[in-house]
Formats: structure tokens, sequence, C-alpha cells
């Protein structure tokens, strides 16, 4: 899963940044309004956390320009405590959560997770299909009970698969959400990881279609 972190604050987007990527996510980040319109609107993001107070451009009018350009991506807003006004402005202009200035990290964490796994389609954080469980929560996947020793990189890709039970996902699309702005792109490494992960897994559920990319079905669905 890839986000966008777009905060002023060095210090704090630098430990929004260290979070999420010991959470397992892949994050580029942004330090003011212009970069993190631009990156907001022409990179594919499960999920932004946007400041409201931004040099440049604020986070207000960078959000409502990215509604009005169709994009949906889940945006968390943080917001100064004593401004309501500001979590107000922030949900009319399309923000689907926010926090409050000063916050713990683990409350951002748990709400990113939130809105991930409700723009996917699933209620909980445990994502079951036969025999292989994804708790989203601790990072875990398990097999028929055991736990399954995953890199990072193949944890993504499996949790993404997984959160788009039933979807052909393309390559591209993998490359996309798996990697950041500055990694050197290439979707013939997704067959390696794809490789590896049946081979950790035992399991067959990552099914190949051909010339369109990879899915795992719902338990019961099959083509």
């Amino acid at each position: 899963m890839r986000l966008l972190v777009v905060e002023d604050d060095p210090d704090l987007n630098r430990q929004l940044v260290e979070a999420f990527t010991d959470a397992g996510y892949v994050v580029d980040k942004a330090l003011d309004g212009e970069e993190g319109h631009f990156l907001g609107d022409t990179e594919p993001y499960d999920a932004v956390v946007l400041d409201i107070g931004l040099p440049q451009k604020d986070g207000i009018s960078v959000l409502e320009e990215w509604r009005r350009a169709g994009r949906t991506m889940p945006v968390l807003i943080l917001t100064a405590r004593d401004r309501w006004s500001d979590k107000v402005q922030g949900i009319d202009a399309g923000a689907d959560d926010y926090v409050a200035k000063p916050f713990h990290m683990e409350e951002v964490l748990a709400r990113i997770r939130a809105l991930v796994r409700r723009a996917a389609g699933h209620a909980s954080n445990e994502i079951e299909c036969g025999p292989i469980r994804l708790d989203a929560r601790s990072g875990r996947v398990t097999v028929d009970g055991s736990p399954v020793k995953l890199t990072s990189h193949e944890y993504r890709l499996i949790a993404y698969l997984m959160m788009h039970l039933g979807r052909v996902v393309s390559r591209t699309e993998l490359v996309e959400h798996l990697y950041d702005q500055d990694f050197d792109r290439d979707s013939n490494t997704i067959e390696v990881f794809v490789g590896r992960l049946r081979k950790k897994l035992k399991v067959d559920v990552i099914e190949t279609v051909r010339g369109l990319g990879y899915r795992i079905n719902r338990p019961g669905n099959a083509d």
C-alpha cells in the first residue's frame, strides 16, 4: 500500500514517514502544498495524510483541487486542536477523516488502516481467503494458522491482492502501489515476487490472468 504524507514540519513529516514505513507502507512525502498537490494529482495513492496549514498552497485548497479533478483516494487531514472550523472545512472539502494535533502516532496508523480497508470494501483488519489470513493491524500473514515469513515487498504484494479480492490487478497497478516514486520500477520484478509468494504460501491462490495480471478470487468464486 502506498501513502503520501504532506506536512511542512520536517520533524513531524519524518516521524510520520518512519511510522508508516515501519508499518509496511510505501511512503512518498511533501513539505509544501504545491509539491503535495502535484504528487497527489499525478501518482496513485491508497491514502493521503494532509496537513491543513501548509506553505505555498493550504491543505484545504489542495484537497478541493484534487476532488474537482476526480481524485478519490482517502484523505486524512491534520488540524490544530482548537480550530474546529478547520475540521468542518476539511470534511466539507472532501476529507474522509481528521486527527487533531498533537496526536498519538498509533491513532493515525489506526485511522489510515481504516480508510484503506474501507476504500477497498473491507470492514475488518483481518481478511481471509481459504486457508490464508492477513492481519493488516499486525502485518502478519498465516496459512492454516501458521505464520508465513515474508519480506516487505512480498507482504505488500499479497496485501494488495487480498485487499482487492476477486479483481484482476495489472502488473502496472501493482508496481505503482508497491514502490515509491524514486524506485526504479520494473514490472518484471512482480513475477519474481509472485513466484516467491507461491512457494512460501504453499497454496494455489494467486491466479495468473494471461495478458492482464493477477487475481486472488473470493472464496467460492472462480472464473
